[in-house]
């Protein structure tokens, strides 16, 4: 691996993706960043002569729950060494019926219900406003996902909408309905939030390949642990595969609006 080429990709690694696999040529890197250190040290390594940097979002080893991961210091450490772009994964539970356990999703919009994190790197005397509201997600990375799961006959649904809770409690029925049939959200995780806010701050695109788990309690069905880690284990594989295709054709150069938003976002 080349010691000056800057990993311009950061794959940010969730629930059961916690190792560096896919890459070759691995190193490990420890960044100190001004919020404190992030969830583990920073793998970097090769997929196909592209650099990336890999960050286990939990921690190997799933030290940290939703709500005491420090994302600033996550999202400052891939900015610092050089990410100009994320792919982020995550397992959710679903909210519809057609989005089942296995499948992929390329959420497109977010609602964010959670309650004490640490939503900005500008809590003053700079101020920033990050109107990220049309297209929360880097479209041009959501159609590479999109495309090349598509190659791969991976099941994969283009749009929907996440909601963010606080964890690490799951919903109850009553607020799983909620999130179903009145705020029409798709899919359900605790990890989106502050992540992709943080990201577009620094004038990062962010995109998020989400694995469906389970149904979540809405549908009333009894699902075991079993059975989850059963899933799990298999979306993880599929999303190694679909990662090794996708990043190479990342291009370096941006063909998005992503960073844009910049431009007005402070007062």
């Amino acid at each position: 691996m080349s010691k000056e080429r800057k990993p311009y990709i950061g794959v940010i690694g969730g629930s059961g993706l916690y190792d560096p696999e896919i890459l070759g040529s691995v190193k490990e890197v420890t960044v100190h960043t001004p919020y404190g250190a992030p969830s583990d040290n920073i793998f970097i390594g090769e997929i196909k002569g592209v650099t990336v940097a890999f960050l286990p979002r939990h921690g190997r080893g799933h030290k940290y729950p939703p709500h005491r991961i420090n994302y600033r210091a996550n999202i400052w450490a891939l900015h610092s060494l050089g990410v100009k772009r994320i792919i982020a994964v995550s397992a959710v539970g679903s909210l519809r019926e057609d989005y089942e356990p296995g499948d992929f999703v390329l959420p497109d919009q977010f609602v964010d219900m959670t309650k004490n994190r640490s939503y900005t790197f500008y809590d003053g005397p700079k101020v920033a406003h990050i109107q990220i509201g049309l297209e929360p997600f880097c479209p041009e990375l959501r159609k590479i996902v999109l495309d090349t799961a598509r190659e791969h006959n991976i099941k994969i649904h283009d749009g929907g909408c996440y909601i963010c809770i606080e964890g690490p409690r799951f919903s109850t029925k009553a607020e799983s309905r909620i999130w179903k049939d009145v705020f029409k959200c798709d899919i359900i995780g605790m990890t989106l939030i502050p992540e992709i806010n943080l990201a577009r701050e620094l004038g990062i695109c962010y995109s998020l390949i989400a694995m469906v788990t389970d149904y979540d309690i809405w549908a009333e069905r009894v699902v075991t642990a079993e059975e989850v880690v059963k899933v799990m284990k298999e979306n993880v594989e599929k999303a190694k595969k679909l990662l090794y295709s996708v990043i190479p054709k990342v291009p370096e150069t941006k063909g998005c609006k992503c960073e844009e938003i910049l431009k007005t976002a402070f007062l």
